[in-house]
């Protein structure tokens, strides 16, 4: 399937962290709390169970938004409104914008297309980072972390309506474990690059916690 894609970058005065992309998302969720595609909550604040069509990022300093389907009305608003970004009360002054609008694929293909991790990807919740404390060895690990990057993407597939005729095949390439924090919890998350025979649009994040940045990939070579 094809989807149309509008990508925001954003450039202030200071130089923004990762960490950074949580409290830029509170602050457009604040924004536009008359949306839900926003934020992700209903306005009974119960959350919305599909994969975010708006997703707040930072990336070597810059802040990016992706939108697509419900996603792109909110980006293009911004682009077009937005002077400022406030950052957990610290107001920064938007100094550069630039929108670019795009069609990519997400899609099942026969070869194997490489992805680097820009951000940490958040691959383990309370179950399966058991599991990956009891496995000793790197092959058992790597084995887990490749069945759940490829229940990332049968799970994005199904909440973007698309179906899945084949097996995904999913090779971590070289992965290292990192630092993050989700709400001021320590997790581990993964840097590295991996193979799948998907299609993924660069800058979609994959796993938990992709709307606040996490999990965010770039096709390589």
């Amino acid at each position: 399937m094809e989807i149309e894609i509008i990508k925001l970058t954003i450039e202030v005065d200071n130089k923004l962290s990762i960490s950074d992309a949580i409290k830029i998302r509170g602050f457009f969720g604040h924004l536009f709390w008359d949306n839900p595609y926003a934020h992700q909550h209903q306005s009974d604040g119960s959350f919305v169970y599909r994969y975010p069509c708006i997703q707040y990022k930072v990336i070597e300093g810059a802040c990016f938004l992706i939108g697509f389907n419900e996603g792109i009305e909110i980006v293009k608003k911004t682009f077009n409104e937005l002077k400022a970004l406030n950052i957990n009360g610290r107001w920064e002054e938007i100094l550069v914008k630039g929108l670019e609008s795009y069609k990519s694929s997400f899609l099942l293909v026969s070869n194997q297309v490489t992805y680097s991790f820009l951000t940490p990807w958040l691959a383990l919740n309370e179950k399966n980072y058991e599991k990956y404390q009891k496995f000793g060895s790197w092959s058992k690990r790597k084995e887990l972390l490749e069945s759940i990057l490829v229940g990332n993407i049968l799970s994005m597939s199904k909440s973007l309506g698309y179906t899945v005729t084949e097996p995904i095949r999913a090779e971590i390439k070289n992965f290292k474990e990192v630092s993050a924090k989700l709400k001021d919890v320590p997790m581990i998350g993964f840097l590295g690059t991996f193979a799948v025979n998907f299609e993924i649009p660069d800058y979609w994040g994959i796993g938990k916690s992709v709307s606040r940045g996490f999990g965010t990939v770039k096709k390589i070579g």
